[in-house]
């Protein structure tokens, strides 16, 4: 393991101003995206629509990391330019999702594990030999009646780590993600409790199997209202809440902290990460690493037609910059209007 290699790399994925698109939609998940545009998900396809997020003109000032699904990593330019090496050139890491999704875990009804720690540590030497800097693993904790449960949070912290450790000997820095959902009725105060526990855990066990802090970089959820929570908290409550929460359990050690959106509004997930940055008192540097939340303009300006590649090129670039403004506190709701 060069820790040297793994801090500078993790520093770079959390640059002032700058933080990662996650494109690493599983073929599942693209499918539906494309399905709301009426595209087929075809390899072709998928491989045009990412070539047009990768190529967008001036991504690279807002984007510093890329995270690919496997089928992308090996995929190429219409040039013929291997995206790892099109990413790469223009000083965006390119990054490889490697677990193999969450799966329900045993005696544990309504939760689960995240699968795709077998054949890991042979799976990261190809990818690093592919252009891959650093991987992805998301550990999904489920609110509910009784859930989540101590069991469940134990074993998706115990596999984050034995991933992180992987990836870390394999010289790939790990992006920890410790997703607790949105998804419920629950309040901001039940969100913060549990991820609180969640991260508690989560450096306890990366503290066990010796992951090097300095080297990683993690995804957490915003502590936030559920989505079906009747009182939705304001976006100033989200980020003090967000910020306490992180500064209890989260090392100073740790580079940065990029944000996962988790279904939030392209709009308010900004909003939160502009909020906290406002304060300017974080240890680390907070940042975003957004899939639909920097995707959705941009997919919907594309509509499968090559036609449209400018417009929608210019749509992510536009998200992506008031993301990276966001990550600095820049960000002002105006900005909106110039899309």
């Amino acid at each position: 393991m060069d820790e040297r290699t793994l801090v500078d790399t993790a520093k770079k994925m959390v640059a002032p101003g700058r933080g990662i698109l996650a494109a690493d939609e599983s073929t599942g998940t693209i499918k539906k995206r494309f399905d709301s545009i009426s595209v087929e998900s075809t390899e072709e396809n998928r491989r045009a629509y990412r070539d047009l997020l990768f190529t967008t003109p001036g991504a690279e000032e807002y984007i510093s990391g890329a995270i690919l699904f496997e089928e992308t990593l090996y995929q190429n330019t219409s040039d013929g330019t291997p995206f790892a090496k099109l990413l790469a050139d223009r000083d965006i890491v390119p990054g490889i999702k490697v677990d193999k999704g969450a799966k329900p875990l045993a005696g544990a009804e309504g939760e689960t594990v995240t699968e795709g720690l077998d054949g890991l540590r042979e799976r990261l030497a190809e990818y690093h030999e592919a252009g891959a800097r650093f991987a992805k693993w998301r550990a999904v904790i489920t609110i509910g009646e009784g859930l989540p449960t101590n069991y469940a949070i134990a074993t998706n912290a115990h596999a984050l780590a034995r991933y992180a450790a992987l990836c870390q000997e394999a010289g790939i820095v790990p992006i920890v993600e410790p997703e607790v959902l949105m998804d419920a009725d629950n309040t901001i105060e039940v969100c913060e409790a549990v991820t609180r526990d969640v991260l508690n855990a989560t450096f306890a066990e990366l503290a066990k199997q010796r992951v090097l802090l300095e080297g990683m970089v993690l995804k957490p959820n915003m502590v936030i209202s559920g989505k079906q929570c009747a009182v939705q908290a304001d976006v100033e409550t989200v980020a003090n809440a967000t910020l306490r929460t992180l500064k209890r359990c989260v090392p100073s050690a740790v580079p940065g902290i990029a944000f996962l959106s988790g279904g939030q509004s392209d709009e308010l997930a900004t909003k939160h990460l502009d909020a906290m940055n406002k304060q300017g008192s974080a240890p680390w540097s907070l940042t975003f690493s957004y899939g639909r939340a920097l995707q959705a303009a941009a997919l919907k300006a594309w509509g499968g037609n090559s036609a449209n590649t400018e417009v929608a090129q210019k749509a992510f670039f536009h998200r992506a910059k008031l993301n990276g403004l966001a990550a600095t506190g820049r960000y002002s709701e105006a900005m909106e209007e110039a899309a």
